[in-house]
């Protein structure tokens, strides 16, 4: 077999599988698949006040190279420690993406005679962060902490607990408290990825719930709700030197560009002042959820982020389809993204949905899950 035909052969599998997968360019289909869900990444006043912030500074376009080369800044450091005291943190390092920033902490903090262990329904960065790690790993069932703890008593050596906030894929929470409280019990250290929880619940659900000297990281991105990209781990002082020092996706990447950091520290100035617009969201996220008529196929999340189970591939992909010629953008979920029999369509909420674009959405929903 040569390397072409083994290339051939496994997108063969895939398109058969029914989960191959391509690029698809922006469409004018009504936005119900992205994750700009407080409409900053559109916002037309936070883009003035990033060119505000950016013409105060004279900047090469680029950075130049890694952070500890030559592509550190004042104001990258000056941006982590505005970020960390916003979540009431010690410190925060950045890195120039949530995947970066879960493979640097994962695959480094760990060692191979310690153990880590995440729900299930973990993110994929989180999962291969882990694995480079060589740490013991375990999974433990979706948000129950009998399954947690029954795993916590069978780990050695370090122990680490790495859940997310806000899940990607269905939009429930982490029993944070519950888990804070095991991990207390059980000194492990509990890592919270709040990816899809910035912005939407303000500052995220450990701020809100008041856990923050409770969980010992935080990543927090900024590609979702802020409108930009990138990410930072929050912790202590120890644990950003620490990073610096070991963290290979951090040590081996080019440092993100002024612009970049702008992007950021803008979308958190807009952020700190947006209450009503989280509030806006929040209505919205109501009136999907009073409109779609909850059932075993739907899912009940009180986040921007809503799943009507289909179940196989082909289905999922034609229930998708149906809502796009109607003029609405939603995304099919497939396996092996989701478990067999879980495919899905995952429905994202924002402020500038209209409650007519929702309702019709729903009863869209509800006629084709009736007609099936």
């Amino acid at each position: 077999m040569t390397h072409h035909n083994f290339i051939q052969l496994k997108l063969q599998s895939r398109q058969q599988a029914g989960n191959y997968r391509w690029l698809k360019p922006e469409n004018s289909l009504v936005d119900f698949c992205s994750n700009d869900y407080l409409g900053f990444a559109r916002s037309g006043l936070l883009a003035k006040l990033i060119q505000e912030e950016i013409s105060k500074y004279s900047s090469i376009n680029g950075s130049t190279g890694s952070r500890l080369i030559s592509g550190n800044t004042e104001y990258a450091e000056s941006l982590e420690q505005l970020i960390a005291d916003y979540h009431k943190a010690e410190s925060g390092l950045l890195f120039n993406s949530g995947y970066d920033a879960n493979i640097g902490l994962l695959s480094s903090l760990p060692q191979r005679h310690d153990t880590v262990i995440h729900d299930e329904l973990a993110h994929a960065s989180i999962i291969d962060g882990i694995r480079l790690s060589n740490a013991a790993r375990f999974t433990f069932k979706h948000n129950d902490t009998d399954s947690l703890e029954q795993k916590l008593k069978a780990a050695k050596g370090l122990i680490y607990v790495i859940v997310e906030s806000v899940y990607s894929m269905d939009g429930d929470q982490a029993p944070l408290q519950a888990i804070s409280q095991l991990c207390k019990q059980y000194k492990a250290a509990l890592i919270v990825d709040e990816a899809h929880a910035l912005g939407v619940f303000g500052k995220g659900l450990v701020n809100q719930l008041n856990l923050c000297h409770e969980v010992f990281a935080r990543v927090m991105t900024f590609g979702k709700a802020l409108g930009a990209h990138g990410a930072v781990v929050l912790g202590s002082t120890e644990l950003r030197s620490y990073l610096v020092n070991f963290a290979r996706s951090f040590i081996y990447t080019t440092a993100a560009p002024l612009h970049q950091l702008s992007v950021i520290k803008m979308g958190y100035a807009f952020l700190a002042n947006s209450t009503s617009i989280i509030t806006e969201l929040h209505q919205k996220i109501e009136l999907y959820r009073r409109s779609i008529n909850f059932s075993s196929r739907v899912t009940d999340s009180k986040s921007a982020i809503q799943t009507v189970i289909i179940g196989s591939n082909d289905a999922t992909k034609k229930a998708a389809q149906t809502l796009q010629q109607q003029g609405f953008d939603v995304r099919p979920i497939l396996s092996p993204t989701v478990a067999v029999g879980s495919e899905r369509l995952r429905i994202c909420l924002h402020t500038y949905n209209t409650d007519e674009e929702i309702i019709q959405l729903t009863n869209l929903i509800k006629e084709y899950l009736h007609a099936r």
